[in-house]
């Protein structure tokens, strides 16, 4: 029996968020704008376009479209400095025990995240030959909860939605995985991440038999 195992990135397997917050906030603190790590959970798995949409927003601010398109860019080479620096220690505990326990039983593996660094992220922590497909912020034009990162993922994987098991850390993610029918677990806080099927606080906890019930149910 085979099953899609489909990963967000950003939360789930690195926790690339506390890169997101130093760089949203520095650009929020250079237009006077005040920001918290609060807010900065409203904007995981959101686009980098919204996710400055918000902040906007949050402080009353309006700027030009190349205003806008100057910040954007501003706030990814950011980024992307602190993630130059990442390596496999990044990684979250026990996830690399969680895909060679689904690469052993020949599961199929794939990442959905909205990130348009994600391919760059996972050759770092060195993870990139344990994915069968990687979709990512490059490959959709819409953002959690819209399904389509998910469907695309199981359509590469060549199996049905409702054979597919998400891994998510955000509160849109689940419900995008919810909408495609498929199995959603959360990572992270239950009460944030109640609309999930099961939720963990992180992979330490998921255990053989639990994954090995998900490949046969």
């Amino acid at each position: 029996m085979k099953k899609g195992f489909i990963f967000d990135l950003d939360g789930v397997i690195v926790d690339t968020a506390k890169y997101h917050f130093l760089a949203w906030q520095n650009l929020a603190n250079s237009l006077g704008i005040s920001f918290s790590e609060e807010q900065n959970e409203q904007l995981k798995g959101v686009s980098r376009v919204r996710s400055l949409e918000k902040i906007l927003e949050w402080g009353n601010k309006t700027i030009s479209e190349e205003e806008f398109t100057r910040l954007m860019t501003e706030k990814n080479v950011e980024y992307l400095q602190y993630i130059d620096k990442m390596d496999t220690t990044e990684i979250l505990p026990d996830v690399p025990r969680v895909l060679e326990y689904l690469i052993d039983n020949q599961q199929l593996i794939a990442l959905g995240s909205a990130s348009k660094n994600a391919r760059v992220i996972l050759e770092k922590v060195k993870l990139s030959k344990k994915f069968h497909t990687i979709v990512d912020g490059n490959d959709v034009s819409k953002a959690k909860p819209d399904p389509e990162v998910f469907l695309i993922g199981a359509e590469k994987l060549d199996l049905a939605p409702g054979n597919c098991i998400v891994f998510e850390d955000s509160v849109a993610g689940v419900q995008a995985a919810n909408i495609a029918n498929m199995v959603s677990i959360g990572i992270g806080d239950a009460q944030v991440l109640h609309e999930a099927d099961y939720v963990f606080d992180d992979f330490t906890q998921i255990t053989e038999e639990f994954i090995s019930n998900l490949i046969k149910a």
